[in-house]
């Protein structure tokens, strides 16, 4: 206690600023990089580098503890090479000046999008045309949006059958849809799941896909089989296969639908990004609502 309060009585108000400057850059970075692949990984590095210098100074391991200290002048060297996406995408948030914009779109903007996609998949599955639609809720889909040709046009059923009409250049891939309810891109290439535990083992690349970026987002994917016709919609790493269009929409005004908190105060927003926990990447399985 008398340390403490020797500690309290030595502070000066540039050791104060200090603080205070160091940890708004630490909740800076926490909030440009939630959304993205990074916060598991950095929280996967934090935890072994701890676990290792635990281990270490319990049982007095000179080796290892020699270990885990020269492993971090490594690590500072590799943090900017393993975040390159994460540390550009804060960049140009940066230049933008892009940080308490990012607002959900509105429950009228929803319910368009939703009516829009069940349009959409109905004429798609009874030309048996293959679609693949992602749409953004909560994580970030910047580092895949740039992957395709950005567009950032208004969402309905008329643009989407045009782009995944088969002669069209944009058709081999995916739409994604921000948060704002437009679409932000198409023709984007989405990682392939990365579970053996498939539903159905010869399934092709528009469904690995629609399963890998539900397992690295919360994103809903909207799927669209060019050989059966079938609808299927992915999420959280679950894929609902064989959707007829009434269960579409029922599945769709579920997942995406605004509820209750969606519309957060700033504060609310603040702390939410501050906490956010990573999408689940649990194994891929089939579910039929």
């Amino acid at each position: 206690m008398q340390e403490f309060l020797w500690i309290l009585s030595t502070l000066s108000a540039n050791d104060l600023l200090d603080i205070l400057i160091v940890t708004l850059l630490f909740f800076g970075l926490s909030w440009l990089f939630r959304g993205t692949q990074a916060v598991p990984l950095f929280r996967g590095m934090l935890t072994i580098i701890l676990a290792l210098s635990l281990v270490a100074g319990v049982l007095q391991l000179q080796a290892l503890g020699w270990l885990v200290t020269n492993s971090l002048a490594v690590l500072a060297l590799a943090v900017p090479v393993i975040f390159q996406p994460e540390l550009r995408r804060m960049l140009e948030q940066i230049g933008r000046g892009v940080f308490f914009v990012d607002r959900p779109a509105p429950e009228s903007e929803r319910v368009k999008i939703i009516e829009e996609t069940c349009r959409a998949a109905e004429r798609l599955s009874e030309r048996r045309h293959g679609a693949l639609i992602v749409l953004q809720r909560g994580s970030s889909l910047d580092e895949f949006i740039r992957t395709g040709v950005q567009l950032n046009s208004d969402y309905n059923a008329e643009i989407l059958l045009t782009i995944f009409w088969p002669r069209t250049e944009l058709h081999d891939g995916a739409v994604i849809v921000d948060g704002t309810g437009h679409i932000a891109s198409a023709a984007a290439v989405l990682p392939l799941t990365a579970s053996r535990n498939l539903p159905h083992p010869k399934m092709g690349t528009r469904h690995r896909a629609a399963l890998g970026i539900s397992e690295v987002s919360d994103a809903i994917c909207i799927v669209v089989s060019e050989e059966t016709g079938k609808i299927s919609v992915t999420n959280g790493g679950r894929m609902f296969s064989r959707l007829e269009l009434d269960r579409l929409r029922i599945l769709l005004n579920a997942l995406y639908s605004p509820r209750p908190g969606d519309n957060p105060s700033f504060w609310q927003r603040l702390r939410e990004r501050f906490v956010a926990s990573p999408p689940s990447t649990g194994a891929s399985r089939e579910t039929q609502p």
